[in-house]
């Protein structure tokens, strides 16, 4: 990527302040950041030309503050990233973070004043690793039936993100991750299928069709010598199927996958409503021997409830609590809980958000014993795995990782 093609749009109201962070951009080769004073100023810029890819954000402003300016970005449908800046307490720009995310728009993460320069190129560092990574997101909204369709020719299709033991860096396993190869599009995201699906009525079709795919492309990895367990994703709709675990049951018989291989993910929040067709699906699932992930965990509303009531046997730490914490005391103490509430219930555990090398030190400092994020390998499809693996490998004996 080239740095100086990234549009970064820099609000404070500290003229000081400005001139310094856009100096520190320009040293790490951003040359094409615009600075503002205040919020109106930089909504109108914002306005008459193309939107930021990234915005510093002062939070602490006269006038309109920085959660009133994110309201406006909200408005006006902002896709780009934000890094939250301030002199306030951490716990206040947590709080910011979690409200931008609330939102749906994409929080990089926050520093404290005054910015530290490797801190700053840090974050905008993971921007990059994303944005080179990122499926294209076309602007068009598509349709149910276009999605419907979709489903209906195969073009949904598996990616998947390596999972590495902890101790000894072994390529244990992958998450399959749906995408979509749109015959004029290109590779579409989740973000531009996932929802359509789900509000009319197909996320079990869709759930059903990656799990097939990723069961299948495993199986095919294992014969070629790669033995890897694969973790699907659960959406809610498939939860109240009934025949789910025969379903998944006769598809691993099929390719030759030992249940025990395949994991099920299963977002906590998901789990909030009638448990009885959840309960009942997730048990027949540990009886036939497949494994249950509760992911996300912590984000929801009734985390303790859930591992009480539900048969899990892996916990996955958001990465909300995983990435930055060992900077951050607040994320630290909640990945700390997580990791020992895991181990008093015999739980495995995954670390997710391993993004740069201060995660995956501090993951490893730790006795969480699996991890995975960009740092350890993007999302890719599965021809490419061989290749990964064999790099990854080379990062371990050379001491990289």
């Amino acid at each position: 990527m080239n740095r100086a093609n990234v549009r970064i749009l820099v609000l404070d109201d500290e003229p000081f302040t400005l001139k310094l962070h856009t100096h520190m951009l320009g040293e790490m080769g951003f040359s094409s950041a615009v600075a503002f004073e205040n919020g109106l100023a930089a909504l109108k810029s914002f306005d008459a030309g193309t939107p930021p890819d990234v915005i510093l954000l002062d939070l602490s402003m006269p006038g309109m503050d920085g959660i009133e300016f994110i309201r406006h970005l909200v408005v006006r449908e902002f896709r780009g990233a934000l890094v939250l800046i301030s002199g306030e307490d951490e716990r206040l720009l947590q709080s910011a973070a979690k409200l931008v995310q609330a939102h749906g728009i994409d929080v990089l993460g926050h520093l404290s004043k005054p910015v530290k320069p490797m801190k700053l190129q840090s974050l905008l560092g993971s921007w990059e690793r994303r944005a080179d990574d990122e499926p294209r997101r076309p602007g068009k909204t598509y349709g149910p039936d276009e999605v419907r369709r979709a489903i209906r020719n195969g073009e949904l299709i598996s990616y998947f993100q390596p999972k590495v033991s902890v101790m000894t860096g072994e390529f244990i396993g992958v998450e399959a991750l749906a995408r979509w190869q749109h015959p004029q599009d290109g590779l579409v995201s989740p973000a531009g299928f996932v929802g359509v699906a789900e509000e009319h009525g197909m996320a079990e079709d869709l759930t059903r069709e990656i799990a097939v795919k990723g069961i299948k492309a495993v199986s095919a990895l294992a014969g070629d010598g790669m033995s890897l367990q694969v973790a699907l994703n659960l959406s809610p709709s498939a939860l109240r199927s009934i025949d789910l675990a025969d379903f998944l049951a006769k598809e691993a018989a099929r390719h030759s996958m030992a249940p025990q291989n395949v994991m099920l993910e299963i977002t906590e929040s998901q789990l909030i409503a009638d448990r009885r067709a959840p309960l009942d699906v997730l048990t027949r699932l540990r009886l036939m021997r497949f494994r249950l992930s509760i992911d996300d965990f912590g984000t929801g509303y009734s985390s303790l409830a859930q591992l009480k009531d539900m048969p899990f046997d892996e916990l996955k730490i958001d990465r909300g609590f995983v990435h930055r914490a060992a900077a951050d005391r607040t994320s630290r103490a909640m990945y700390e809980a997580s990791l020992g509430i895991a181990k008093q219930l015999q739980m495995k555990t995954v670390a997710e958000g391993v993004e740069d090398r201060a995660d995956w030190d501090f993951v490893r400092s730790t006795e969480c014993e699996t991890a995975q994020g960009y740092f350890i390998g993007r999302p890719m499809p599965a021809d490419a795995l061989r290749g990964w693996a064999e790099t990854w490998r080379d990062r371990m004996v050379s001491g990289v990782v």
